[in-house]
């Protein structure tokens, strides 16, 4: 986590699927497995799927854009070229009491 004096950024992570529903939910398990080993480590705030769900959302907080990529190479969905990956990063600005949590120690 970062103190109140440091900023830090954070990540959206937009995924996008190329492939049918049928081909995405064969992967699925191996998916959030590896959803659960970030989680673990805590390496991801929050993720679920779009509404329809034809992608997943996945908010995150690194140290660069570059090691989030490396580490999204390595999902399931990547590997086997079920979805695209759109990285947006931020600035926090603004953000309520409830959120602290996540940006501070």
């Amino acid at each position: 986590m970062i103190s109140k004096d440091t900023k830090s950024n954070l990540f959206l992570v937009i995924l996008s699927y190329k492939v049918d529903l049928e081909k995405v939910n064969s992967f699925r398990s191996a998916h959030l497995e590896f959803l659960q080993n970030c989680y673990d480590k805590n390496l991801f705030i929050v993720s679920g799927p779009k509404v329809p769900r034809n992608g997943g959302i996945i908010l995150t907080r690194f140290d660069s854009k570059y090691m989030l990529r490396a580490l999204l190479e390595k999902d399931p969905f990547a590997i086997n070229d079920l979805a695209d990956y759109e990285i947006i990063e931020f600035e926090p600005t603004k953000w309520s009491s409830l959120f602290e949590g996540v940006l501070f120690d």
